[in-house]
Order: structure tokens, then C-alpha cells, then sequence
């Protein structure tokens, strides 16, 4: 069962680097075209384990996309996608506003999750914008500086 599992994970993640898959029912579809059968709820589930998230599409409107982190890094792939997604950061006392271009409030928001800095409590992320919430004010600035940092190098 493990094995195809990791299998699917493998094809899902050479679909959508290599096509635009806007939904989980094309995600299906193009699956069982490669010999996996599988349920709308398996995909969501894989969805789910393999981190995949949306990004603009050239062709649709959106499509799935998935990139690989370690330890607090983020990828090239990543870094490029926040600066081109990000319109302004600023702060409020420990809280930080990220706005984004319409549909990429989630992107910002999966760039924060990763950079895990341990000043960020939390983070929440709407259509448009990603609310970062840090332990003090102090953290609040220098998350800030950090984010402009990714933006600007």
C-alpha cells in the first residue's frame, strides 16, 4: 500500500510540474490516464501530504504547484513567487499586514509558514492578504526586515 502511495505521490508531483492542474477532478483524471484509480477524497488527501498549493496559471486560472523546503530555507521558486505576488508589508505594533496581488494571500502566507521564524506565532491568509501575528513588537520589525530582505535580494 506504502509503495503505491509513494508511486502516486511521484506521478502527482511530475503532473503538475509538467501541466496546469486547476482541480482535484483533473488531478484524477490525469492520473487514472497514467493507470492510478483513484478517489476524489484520495487526492485531496494526497494534496493535503504533499503541501501542493495554488499559483496563477498561464493558461487557467489557477494551478497546483508544489515546492520543496528545508529548515527554515526557502526555494529560489518560492522567494520569486512572493516577490512577484507581494504589493506592501508593514506592521502594527506585533502584528505585520502582507498585501498581496488578488489570489495570492495563501502563497505569502506558505512563504511565512516556512521561513518559521520564531518570532511568528501564527499567520492567516485570505484572498488578497497574510496577517502575521509575532510574540512582541520588536518581532514584529524584525520579520518585517527580514520579509523586505526576500523582496529586495
Amino acid at each position: 500500500m506504502t509503495m503505491l502511495r509513494n508511486a502516486r505521490h511521484n506521478k502527482i508531483l511530475q503532473i503538475v510540474s509538467e501541466q496546469e492542474i486547476e482541480t482535484q477532478e483533473e488531478l484524477c483524471e490525469e492520473l487514472l490516464r497514467n493507470d492510478f484509480t483513484v478517489t476524489q477524497a484520495t487526492v485531496s488527501r494526497d494534496i493535503k501530504e504533499l503541501r501542493l498549493f495554488k499559483v496563477a496559471g498561464v493558461h487557467k486560472r489557477f494551478r497546483y504547484t508544489c515546492i520543496t523546503e528545508t529548515g527554515g530555507e526557502i526555494s529560489d521558486k518560492l522567494r520569486s513567487l512572493f516577490r512577484a505576488s507581494v504589493i506592501s508589508i508593514r506592521n502594527a505594533n506585533n502584528l505585520i499586514v502582507v498585501k498581496t496581488l488578488n489570489g495570492n494571500g495563501a502563497n505569502a502566507g506558505v512563504v511565512v509558514d516556512r521561513l518559521n521564524y520564531k518570532e511568528v506565532v501564527g499567520c492567516v491568509a485570505g484572498d488578497d492578504t497574510a496577517l502575521i501575528v509575532c510574540d512582541t513588537e520588536s518581532g514584529a520589525q524584525e520579520v518585517v526586515e527580514r520579509l523586505h530582505n526576500i523582496i529586495e535580494n
